[in-house]
């Protein structure tokens, strides 16, 4: 059975004791990846990219105890893209690696405004595609290998329904159970893991 996993409300509270290390490692096995691929895309290569993880982590760890959980939609993960803006732009400033053709002015405005509608509804895509990797990770090993192909080959990989059944050696109805039944899974793993049960984008 897979072991029971702290919800992110009360890993939220367990971090802010600096000797809970099993807390901040399942943080950082949360976050860590979010981050990182945020920084790949705004254009880091992947040892800039880490570096700025790591110091977005460090500056979580020294702010958390300020921080108050609110259940209210966007509260840590807004928290979190404003603290990741920021490394982002000192990383900018100190390499000299401005985006585009900006100023140190416009630099700085860029951090300290808060996110564009389309920053932030990236920002919203990429929290949601982790969470999802994050549950899919765990939940695996609740299901039969064939169960999980089934499910993964068609609601992610998007292959047809007979291909896939065809495949596995299984009919198109027990393919269509396995992908229901891990979906609901899933939303069920994140709802009681304290977000809100959404998937990513495209997955039926």
């Amino acid at each position: 059975m897979t072991p029971a996993q702290p919800t992110r409300p009360s890993l939220l509270v367990a971090i802010r004791d600096p000797g809970n290390d099993h807390a901040w490692s399942e943080f950082i096995q949360l976050y860590t990846p979010l981050v990182f691929g945020h920084c790949r895309r705004r254009g880091l290569q992947e040892a800039d990219a880490a570096d700025v993880a790591q110091e977005v982590m460090r500056a979580v760890a020294q702010s958390i105890r300020r921080f108050e959980y609110d259940r209210i939609k966007g509260s840590f993960r807004s928290w979190l893209l404003t603290v990741t803006r920021s490394k982002l732009a000192n990383f900018f400033a100190r390499e000299s690696r401005k985006p585009q053709v900006a100023s140190d002015t416009q630099l700085t405005e860029w951090a300290a405004d808060p996110p564009t509608p389309e920053e932030q509804g990236e920002w919203e895509q990429e929290y949601r595609q982790r969470l999802f990797d994050w549950a899919a990770e765990i939940v695996q090993a609740e299901f039969q290998p064939s169960s999980w192909q089934a499910f993964w080959r068609t609601a992610v990989d998007h292959q047809p329904v007979a291909h896939v059944a065809a495949d596995l050696g299984l009919t198109a109805g027990a393919v269509y159970i396995a992908r229901s039944r891990i979906i609901a899974r899933i939303r069920e793993f994140l709802k009681e893991a304290g977000d809100e049960p959404e998937l990513p984008r495209g997955m039926s």
